[in-house]
């Protein structure tokens, strides 16, 4: 069928209107012949006037989106994609409404177009990027629910799509960790910060914990105010245990599992520093066990390393929880105590004593611990640590030579 001719007056007002417009407009029967384009139109999609003036609007609409019944009026903007002169494809937002005659009969279409191509590759950057990407993803509104997930995050936690889209984050997370989430999420929501970083346990939806690193952001809305928040998720359960063993590692002594110099030096550092926050004491006891070498002459290292080994959980039984017991030396150790008074001091020496006095089982013989043990304590937080551990030492080697003494001479 050939294009009914517009009855359209050149020149009135209406069309230089029309043609002025920025935005991309046509006028078409209602067959869906173009009867009349402005140039915006002519501009978007690299055609004359005359080359597209009476084309069927078919011709240049992508053949996926080509409208099975025809043109029809449509009260919601349609999102289509045309075909360019260049062959090249653009999508375009379009809002089509009837021209009516003083009858109300429909008469023609008037088209309406916005190219929205960057907008919609933006978009589609985001769809792919969101469900493609390695690590956890989501959108969560301002009370943390989530509003979208991806694939990576489902298979994190072991829920799928419907399930995390019903809940929100608090729902996984453990009960210890919740207030550092609400905290930031609240910090977020208040526009104090633009994105965090937060390390936290996740519920696995069979039970077993996860340890992600979150990293979440602010996505302003029209008045400039956080409207949603985008977060990624990476599970660093691993690396955390390998870097908790590495940092075990480095401040315990590797046999006994005994804090070494470095974590000891840190702990004294740290009772001084409580000293001048309070009354109290604080205590340093050292141990030397004395048949350390002749037990390694005889039996070996290996039974030597067990010897250690007991002594180290006996030492764990005469203190308290909080208290610090290092491995400073082949077979030294030392104890760190913050006590009221000196009596307590001495108490806690003496169960050092008695505990590395007596019999331990070790490959299912009886061996008898020989310790001795001084002590030292200060009341002065300026007193230098070092200073501490030399007047311990040198109280054990006191009592080292009583003991030796005692027994007729020998170690």
């Amino acid at each position: 069928m050939s294009p009914s001719e517009p009855n359209f007056a050149a020149g009135v007002p209406w069309q230089r209107v029309f043609d002025q417009a920025a935005c991309a407009m046509a006028i078409l029967d209602l067959q869906g012949y173009y009867l009349y384009v402005n140039e915006a139109m002519c501009r978007m999609l690299g055609y004359r006037r005359e080359e597209l003036e009476g084309l069927d609007y078919r011709a240049i609409t992508h053949p996926d989106d080509i409208d099975p019944d025809g043109p029809i009026e449509s009260p919601d903007l349609l999102e289509k994609r045309y075909i360019r002169s260049d062959g090249s494809v653009i999508w375009a937002l379009v809002a089509r409404s009837f021209i009516r005659d003083s009858h109300g009969r429909a008469i023609h279409f008037l088209s309406q177009f916005q190219d929205i191509t960057r907008r919609r590759e933006a978009e589609l950057l985001w769809q792919r990027s969101f469900a493609n990407a390695p690590i956890g993803m989501a959108v969560l509104d301002l009370k943390g629910a989530w509003t979208a997930v991806n694939d990576t995050l489902c298979g994190m936690l072991g829920y799928t799509r419907e399930e995390l889209l019903s809940m929100s984050f608090a729902d996984v997370t453990y009960e210890d960790d919740e207030e550092q989430g609400m905290v930031a999420l609240a910090e977020l929501i208040e526009g104090n910060r633009d994105s965090i970083s937060i390390e936290k346990r996740y519920r696995h939806e069979n039970g077993h914990p996860i340890w992600m690193l979150i990293r979440a952001t602010a996505v302003p809305g029209a008045d400039g105010a956080p409207a949603f928040v985008v977060s990624q998720y990476e599970d660093i359960g691993e690396q955390r245990l390998v870097d908790a063993h590495l940092a075990h590692l480095a401040l315990h002594d590797p046999l006994t599992g005994l804090a070494n110099r470095a974590l000891l030096a840190d702990r004294l550092d740290h009772g001084l520093q409580q000293l001048a926050r309070g009354d109290g004491v604080l205590v340093v006891v050292l141990a030397d066990l004395d048949q350390l070498k002749p037990v390694n002459d005889r039996f070996g290292h290996a039974l030597g390393d067990q010897l250690l080994i007991a002594t180290a959980r006996e030492l764990q039984q005469a203190v308290r929880a909080g208290d610090t017991v290092a491995r400073i030396g082949g077979d030294e150790f030392v104890v760190v105590s913050l006590l009221p008074d000196e009596d307590a001091a001495r108490s806690l020496r003496d169960r050092v004593e008695q505990h590395l006095n007596t019999d331990v089982k070790i490959h299912g013989a009886r061996m008898r611990l020989r310790a001795s043990v001084g002590y030292a304590t200060t009341s002065d937080p300026a007193v230098p640590p070092d200073v501490l551990l030399h007047s311990a030492d040198r109280d054990m080697y006191v009592s080292k030579r009583r003991r030796r003494e005692a027994h007729g001479g020998g170690r």
